[in-house]
């Protein structure tokens, strides 16, 4: 019985690995993985506990397992994301490292904000929130290449 229990354990976290979202948080690294994969970046502006149209964005593009499966083969995903409450604080190194992509990248502070880049970060094209599904996502994003 523990054999089968273990079994299917380790079978559910492969799969949920698989199809686990690799968000980036470093700017450098997102911009390294694009050139060595060729591949563009997303890079995501969010308030994850306070904006209501970028928990929606989540829900329903993000964290579905279509978008994850596409944006693995397809984009460098990397968040800059601004919670507001204390328990979801981010570091003050990942925090400045944000605000600077912002004063670069988002400086009119919208939210969603989602921004295509190339490799050097050249913006490429951007974008809000959108009421549509996955794939109309990723042929948005696909278009800004």
């Amino acid at each position: 019985m523990k054999r089968v229990l273990f079994t299917v354990l380790f079978t559910f976290i492969g799969f949920s690995s698989l199809f686990a979202q690799d968000w980036q948080t470093d700017f450098t690294t997102a911009k390294e993985i694009a050139k060595k994969e060729k591949k563009p970046i997303v890079l995501v502006f969010q308030g994850s506990d306070w904006c209501g149209p970028c928990i929606k964005l989540d829900r329903e593009v993000w964290s579905t397992e279509e978008f994850k499966k596409y944006s693995k083969d397809h984009f460098v995903m990397l968040k800059a994301d601004f919670p507001k409450r204390s328990k979801n604080a981010l570091s003050k190194e990942q925090q400045d490292h944000n605000n600077a992509l912002a004063e670069k990248y988002n400086n009119n502070g919208y939210f969603p904000f989602v921004v295509v880049l190339n490799s050097k970060g050249e913006v490429k094209g951007s974008t809000g929130y959108k009421k549509m599904g996955p794939e109309q996502f990723e042929k948005l994003l696909s278009s800004y290449n």
